[in-house]
């Protein structure tokens, strides 16, 4: 059964226990997600209200982008511990002989590798989320707007423990070229959806 699928109950017992996958990275993928939807809510709140005629066609621009966002993030909940499933799956490959070894060392790299550029597309989605939900603050159904703030403290979360996961994985790479890539390209991600996230919850705070 895909996480998705799972109850909420269900998804956050098998995430309790001793089990290695589901972990850290569908956790923040999740995060992400409901941060993305809680958005999508604010602009459903917000769409057809006299009092927001003036930012209706903003807001189903919004909703429509978010919309497309919150399926990838939904999605990637499987993606990364599928990705996790490839790195342990490495471990029962035969390292009798050194061709055996050999063989075995270099599928550890791809996997590792594919483990990282999991959740470095949870970052870049984050972050394109948590511009969208910025367009719609001051804009939306003021009812709504701590849903917003939750929004942003959500895709903060999500954004810093996909960076995590990133790091984690990355530490067993041997390629520098690619270490280094995706270490400073994770950087940026990582500080501009900050930025942004960090920008929507003050804002929400003078408005709430």
């Amino acid at each position: 059964m895909k996480l998705v699928d799972m109850k909420v109950a269900e998804f956050v017992s098998v995430l309790a226990s001793d089990a290695p996958a589901p972990g850290g990275g569908s956790a923040a993928a999740l995060a992400g997600s409901i941060g993305s939807a809680l958005t999508i809510m604010v602009m459903n709140l917000t769409i057809g209200k006299k009092k927001y005629e003036t930012y209706d066609s903003q807001s189903k621009e919004i909703l429509q982008e978010m919309t497309k966002l919150n399926e990838q993030l939904v999605a990637i909940i499987d993606k990364d511990t599928e990705a996790f499933d490839g790195v342990s799956a490495i471990f029962s490959m035969p390292k009798e002989t050194d061709e055996e070894k050999e063989k075995r060392r270099m599928a550890m790299q791809a996997a590792l590798k594919a483990a990282t550029l999991v959740p470095f597309e949870m970052m870049e989605l984050m972050t394109k989320a948590a511009k969208v939900t910025q367009n719609a603050v001051g804009k939306s159904n003021i009812n709504a707007a701590s849903d917003l703030g939750v929004a942003a403290l959500n895709l903060n979360s999500g954004l810093k423990g996909a960076w995590l996961n990133v790091l984690i994985n990355l530490s067993g790479v041997k390629d520098q070229e690619f270490v280094e890539h995706y270490k400073q390209e994770g950087k940026k991600v990582l500080e501009e959806g900050c930025r942004v996230t960090d920008e929507i919850y003050a804002e929400i705070l003078k408005i709430v």
